[in-house]
Parts: structure tokens; sequence; C-alpha cells
């Protein structure tokens, strides 16, 4: 069987190394060199270089494991968000252009839909995707393509391991045999929605490369593992099942949560930090113009220290009318906050849990109780305010930015494109 003659091609494009990548923009010393960028207050590492991975540097290992490589020329960087989102932002405007169907996937990954172009060079086009971005952006992209969009992830997978390919593979041109070789050289492990204990429990079953999985039944697939899996099958050989979403489908459930950067023990410094999750949660809430019931509250102290006491709790607040501005969604945080807060611990993590999110629009109305019309409205000035100025330019007054609980970044890069103060300087 071939797919070059199917009309409907899916593609992926993703940045590689991305958040390195994006340091590496601003700061061409870094070119060619081991670099890692480490998760909150400086945990582990979220993201290696090319370099960085032939150190032996592992996806998620510690930064204190590490720290001896630094010796080898290993550099490490903090998380900077605002860098990264802004930058994807632009990645994401650039690859839109190449056509007119696209869904931004995550902040380093994009799927494009190519239906009607079975006249043009499709990978003479991804290269042009891949010199475009790099011209205008300077991330450089892999592109997969294939019939759906799994196989589209597991051809960006395979052009980015096989350097030969230069950057792009087309699965949609190979003959069966082709395929089952690709396929049979990809661990099942690596296959778009097959995580780790789907893995072992396929393995049991002698099915431990793509290749086994594309022969399997997709009948039996169903029933024994559910609709994901059995549509997988049937994308692994051709047939799309995963449609793109071009609209993002709103969060039926919002978490805002950090760990802190030292321990915090007195209540009023949680209440600090919680109000602060709770300001990250209502924007998004108000931005999918979404309203919800209940809210959740926990705190936590750190269970890789046994020595300390220890206590884990959650408060779940259900709300008289569904709310999205930020005084009522505070309102409660701190009446979570007061049920579960108990003295004597060391607190290292703590967060808020939007649930029960329906459509703003579809509110039934109340008969008592103060209309949130005008504090909504408050709300969503302050977010476009922030948006413009900067973050937690306006904030509610029981918030503080700099307190014990806030994020170490103890080597964070300066925010290049959304900052004034932080513009690159020619010299």
């Amino acid at each position: 069987m071939s797919y070059g003659n199917s009309d409907r091609v899916f593609a992926l494009v993703d940045g590689n190394n991305f958040y390195v990548s994006c340091e590496r923009v601003f700061n061409p010393a870094l070119e060619n060199k081991p670099v890692i960028v480490l998760s909150n207050n400086d945990g582990c590492a979220v993201a290696r270089s090319q370099e960085a991975k032939a150190l032996g540097v592992a996806m998620g290992e510690p930064w204190f494991k590490l720290r001896h490589l630094e010796r080898k020329g290993l550099v490490a960087l903090s998380s900077n968000y605002a860098l990264y989102g802004d930058m994807s932002s632009r990645m994401m405007s650039v690859i839109g252009q190449f056509c007119p169907r696209q869904e931004v996937y995550s902040i380093d990954e994009s799927f494009l839909e190519f239906e009607g172009f079975s006249k043009w060079d499709l990978v003479s086009h991804a290269r042009g995707i891949r010199a475009r971005v790099l011209k205008w952006v300077g991330i450089p992209v892999c592109v997969g393509l294939g019939p759906t969009k799994t196989l589209a992830k597991l051809a960006n997978r395979i052009a980015k391991r096989e350097p030969a390919r230069h950057g792009v593979c087309n699965l949609s041109g190979c003959s069966q045999g082709e395929l089952d070789t690709l396929l049979g050289a990809i661990e099942i492990g690596d296959v778009w929605g097959i995580g780790r204990r789907l893995s072992e429990k396929l393995g049991q079953l002698g099915i431990v490369t793509a290749g086994q999985l594309a022969r399997a039944n997709p009948d039996l697939m169903r029933s024994r593992f559910g609709v994901q899996v059995e549509r997988t099958v049937r994308e692994l050989n051709g047939l799309p099942c995963f449609d793109l979403e071009t609209a993002p489908q709103p969060k039926q459930q919002i978490v805002s949560s950090r760990s802190f950067g030292g321990p915090v023990e007195d209540r009023d410094t949680l209440a600090e930090a919680l109000q602060s999750y709770v300001a990250r949660a209502g924007e998004k809430l108000r931005r999918q113009d979404s309203a919800c019931s209940t809210l959740g509250v926990f705190v936590m102290t750190d269970r890789f220290k046994p020595q300390d006491p220890q206590y884990h709790r959650m408060a779940t607040i259900a709300l008289p009318h569904p709310v999205q501005d930020a005084f009522g969604l505070t309102r409660a945080a701190m009446k979570g906050l007061n049920e579960i807060y108990r003295p004597g611990f060391r607190y290292r993590k703590a967060g808020v849990i939007l649930m029960d999110i329906v459509p703003a629009a579809q509110r039934q109305a109340t008969l008592f109780g103060e209309p949130p019309a005008r504090k909504e409205m408050l709300s969503r000035l302050v977010d476009t305010i922030n948006a413009r100025m900067g973050r937690d330019t306006l904030r509610l007054a029981l918030a503080a930015s700099d307190r014990p609980w806030a994020m170490k970044r103890g080597n964070v890069s300066p925010a290049y494109t959304t900052r004034w103060d932080a513009l690159p300087r020619v010299r």
C-alpha cells in the first residue's frame, strides 16, 4: 500500500530543543556548547542541546547531580517562560503563513493540514518552512509529513534522528515496505499517545514497536485498551482519525501551582503565594470566557525531606454561583486556606484548582447577591493592562512581588522581547 496518491497530508513542525534554541537566538556564544534549561526553582533539566545530550544529560535529571559537568563546559540556565512564550508566538505566526489550516499543539509544535496540495512538492515546501522560520525567528525546526497526525509525529521524530534527511521526513510517499521498515525501528513508547503504562501493557502482548502496533487488530485493541488505541492503530495504517483542532477547546479544569523557592511556615506568606496563583488561573479562565463553580486549594510539605513533619491537605470550596472575577476567586481561595492551614509545618508547595467550569454566557442569573458584572469588568481591565505593561503591573494588595515563596531562578536570561529595559544592546 502506498500513500503517495493521498490528497490529504498532515505536517508537524517542531522546534529543535526549543528552550535552548530561544536562548541561543539572543546569546550566540551558546552555539555548539552543551546547554540545559532547568525547571522551576532550578530543579532539573527540562531542555537539552545536542551537545548536552552527548555528555549524557538525561531529561528530568536533577541539577545537583549535573553540577560536576560544569567542568566539561555544561551551561545551565534558569527557565525564562516570558521569552519562550513570545518566541513561540512568533514562530507559529510564521508557520501559519504556509498553510491555511494550522493547529498550535504546544509551545513548540504545530500541525498543518495540506488538502488540495497534491500537485505540490511538499518536501520542498517543508524545507521552505524550515528556512523561513530560521531566518525570521532564529529557531531551527524539523518537519514531518504523513497521511495522518500520528504518522506526521513519527516522521518528525525520524527527521530529527537522521541528519541525512536534513530536517524533513515525508511518510506520505512511502511504499508499504519502506513504512514497515521505518515503523519497525521505532519503540512503542515513542508513538504519539502511547504512555509508559500503556507501553508496558502492550509489551505483555509482544507489541514493542510501532510496526507491531500497526499490524494489530484495531477492534481487539479497542476492546482491551479503548477507542484511543484503536484510532492510533488505524492512523498508523494511514487512516485519519484525529482531525486538526484549529480552535482550542476550553479547559475543563485549570491548575496553578508552584514549588516555593524556600520553605514557608506562616499563613500570611502562604496567602500571598495563593493569591498570585489565583491571579494566573483567573486570567486563563477569563481568556476562554468561562466561569467556575468550584475552587480547590492545597498545601503540602516537602516529601523529599522525610525527617520533617509531613502534611498534605486540600479544601474544596463550592461557590454559590459560577464566577470569573479575581475578587470572588481570591475570597474563595482564602476561605479554603483558612480551613487547611496548620502551624508548625514547613510548606514547600501550594496551588489552586478551578473546577466545574462553564461558559460565562450560560450562567444562570441569581435573584440575590451582588451582580458580578462590575468586578468582572475590572478584572478584565487588569488583565489588559498587565498584558500590555507586564505581568503584575496591577495586582491585588494582598500580593507581594518579592517574597520567600517566589520561584528561584539563579541564572535567568533577560526578557529580551517583552521588556524595554531588557532589549539587547549592540556596542
